[in-house]
């Protein structure tokens, strides 16, 4: 029984290690998408001026409507705007994010993810 217990507690570990979330999303609601082996989450993310989005994937569709806009910082160092009222759909496993919010204004999405069930929301891209 000790062992057992040791096994699921390890096995809860290392999948909280490996899976990864933004640290500005506040998750609203989670369902099953109908007749899938997926799910769709709904979200708001807040990315501060001076903090940074990191360059993550998918594993499914992200459509985002940018509630606040402000400035943005590409990882080439220039900046430009990301303004209220634009929509987009970040497609699966396209590395996307990797910018600086810059500037005097939070930038405020609403999420939709479109993802598999039971993988990592938010993940690294994968090698080259």
């Amino acid at each position: 029984m000790r062992l057992l217990l040791g096994i699921l507690f390890a096995s809860v570990f290392m999948l909280a290690a490996n899976a990864q979330d933004s640290p500005f999303r506040k998750e609203l609601k989670r369902a099953d998408l109908s007749g899938t082996n997926m799910e769709v989450i709904t979200s708001i993310s807040e990315i501060k001026p001076g903090d940074t989005s990191t360059l993550h994937v998918h594993h499914g569709e992200e459509s985002f409507y940018v509630l606040e806009g402000g400035t943005i910082e590409l990882p080439d160092g220039k900046q430009v705007p990301f303004p209220t009222g634009i929509a987009a759909v970040n497609v699966r496993e396209v590395p996307h994010g990797a910018f600086k919010v810059v500037g005097d204004n939070t930038v405020k999405l609403l999420t939709v993810h479109i993802v598999d069930k039971g993988k990592p929301l938010y993940d690294k891209p994968p090698s080259k």
